[in-house]
């Protein structure tokens, strides 16, 4: 999330009231989640596993639970509670909008666009041309869709991201204030759920294809043609690359990457990246011609057991 003007680190400092190591008036632009933080960019930290990680981010400021060594040319905000105030910075620069009418006043919608009744279309959400938005979708405020889209019924697009911080009392959320944005020629089947970036953005990228019933995660990066069959379900933060296709009922855990052109079979579960252009099958999915030779020694061990058993 940019910030729509440059603010100062003293300025932040007094909005979450945290301690500040760095120049008062070194600039800040923005907040992110640590894969996609900038130059200018808070993220924050709340674990000392995940210290050195976030120091050394491409983050500028970061927003940390301890008193440790400044990076050069970067600054610290000092809380107590880095998870609460960054849900209270998210709350600050892109506060809940209330609606007031099923089409947002502040929408922009393109060019021979269809919109079918029953839909909801938030606040500053942005359609192109030559749309075609079948009957109760919703877009939640953001959401930007490019030329030519198709967007069945009954999807939502924008829900909050599913990220929560476990404490004694219970679940506490953390607040999304990211986007979910569609390039265009993208076609998304009905009952389709497409959740907004954390801070960033949620990005199908041009001629790319989803299937009905298809959950797309916080922070999610889907490139250019790629294909997803019906009831897959994909986690935050994962990258799947251009031309890639998934075929129906697979799984995804966070934090993958799915090299450009890979193939990922029907049912597998993914609990890590695939490589540029192959094809993968099982749970865990793994190069598919392993998986099958496995699959097909395991037809032989009834047999086995019986040759054993009579020796």
């Amino acid at each position: 999330m940019k910030f729509a003007q440059q603010h100062t680190l003293k300025q932040i400092a007094t909005i979450i009231s945290a301690k500040i190591d760095g120049d008062p008036d070194f600039p800040v632009i923005g907040m992110n989640e640590i894969h996609v933080v900038g130059p200018g960019d808070i993220v924050f930290v709340d674990h000392s596993k995940y210290y050195e990680k976030a120091l050394n981010s491409a983050a500028t400021v970061i927003l940390i639970n301890a008193e440790v060594e400044c990076p050069p040319g970067k600054a610290l905000l000092i809380s107590d509670d880095p998870f609460r105030d960054f849900n209270i910075l998210t709350e600050y620069f892109r506060p809940f909008e209330k609606a007031s009418s099923s089409v947002s006043s502040s929408a922009i919608i393109g060019k021979n666009t269809v919109i079918q009744p029953n839909c909801f279309i938030g606040n500053n959400v942005k359609i192109g041309d030559n749309c075609l938005i079948h009957s109760n979708v919703s877009l939640y405020d953001n959401t930007i869709i490019g030329d030519n889209v198709t967007i069945h019924a009954g999807s939502v697009l924008g829900a909050d991201a599913f990220y929560y911080k476990k404490r004694k009392e219970g679940f506490d959320k953390l607040k999304s204030g990211g986007r979910v944005i569609v390039h265009k020629n993208v076609d998304i089947g009905a009952l389709c759920t497409i959740d907004r970036g954390v801070s960033g953005d949620t990005t199908i990228g041009s001629g790319s294809k989803l299937d009905n019933q298809v959950h797309v995660g916080h922070d999610v990066m889907i490139g250019e043609r790629v294909l997803i069959a019906s009831q897959v379900g994909i986690a935050g933060c994962v990258v799947i690359e251009n031309d890639v296709t998934i075929w129906g009922q697979a799984g995804i855990k966070s934090d993958v990457n799915l090299g450009a052109g890979s193939v990922l079979m029907a049912q597998s579960g993914l609990g890590g990246d695939l490589e540029t252009g192959r094809t993968y099958f099982g749970s865990p999915a793994k190069e598919y011609r392993t998986t099958f030779k496995e699959i097909s020694a395991l037809k032989e061990l009834p047999a086995l057991i019986d040759k054993l058993k009579k020796l």
